[in-house]
């Protein structure tokens, strides 16, 4: 049913069951899917104990119907320029999924996702650092020993020289993975456009959070 995006009125009827019970058993399989996903400050230290040093984070959007209202506008983002759930996501090195955050509505920054749930406190923690891309600019202001690297942003008045081109073309590369992270999420064709209600998104997340990572790691 996830993995295809199945109708649960199809489930019923191809099972002889009615509707409210296949959506009923959907939401328990979710419920207790979701409980088994990691919390931040245990997958950064499980990295840190397997010896990485680095994570990736990035943030992105999962499109949603749109509803009537104002209350909608919140769930607009500028960015994608449509609407959706925004949520932040934590690989490893490689690009397999490690944490993902609550979701949020869409309009949502990246920087005040990471600010909400304390991600730089918890590298530092787990004594690991990050890689990230500009939308995280700004969270870390380590000018020594920064623990989130984000690399360099030009100006009108600053360009960008010829060494912080190269910096950004290597942090670049080493943030490439995480975009596979998210291809193995969005592979479940239910999150092409959610039909559940906002509120059960993040369950439903953290569900397929561990199943992808059941499926990656067979």
């Amino acid at each position: 049913m996830l993995r295809d995006d199945q109708r649960l009125a199809d489930m019923a009827g191809g099972n002889n069951v009615s509707e409210s019970t296949v959506r009923r058993w959907r939401d328990e399989l979710i419920a207790l899917l979701a409980v088994q996903a990691p919390r931040l400050d245990r997958a950064l230290k499980k990295v840190a104990k397997q010896g990485g040093e680095v994570v990736l984070i990035d943030g992105t959007l999962i499109p949603t119907r749109r509803r009537t209202g104002k209350a909608d506008r919140r769930n607009y983002s500028g960015k994608y320029r449509h609407h959706g759930l925004h949520f932040l996501a934590v690989t490893d090195e490689k690009g397999r999924l490690i944490w993902i955050s609550a979701a949020r509505p869409g309009r949502t920054h990246d920087i005040t996702a990471a600010r909400h749930d304390h991600i730089l406190a918890h590298l530092r923690a787990a004594g690991l650092g990050a890689l990230a891309d500009l939308g995280l600019r700004g969270l870390d202001n380590g000018v020594r020993d920064p623990v989130i690297v984000t690399g360099f942003t030009a100006t009108r008045a600053h360009k960008l020289t010829p060494g912080q081109k190269t910096a950004n073309r290597v942090l670049a590369t080493g943030s490439a993975p995480v975009e596979h992270g998210f291809a193995h999420l969005k592979n479940w064709r239910t999150l092409t456009k959610l039909r559940t209600v906002p509120a059960r998104a993040t369950h439903l997340l953290r569900a397929l959070l561990v199943l992808t990572n059941l499926e990656v790691n067979r």
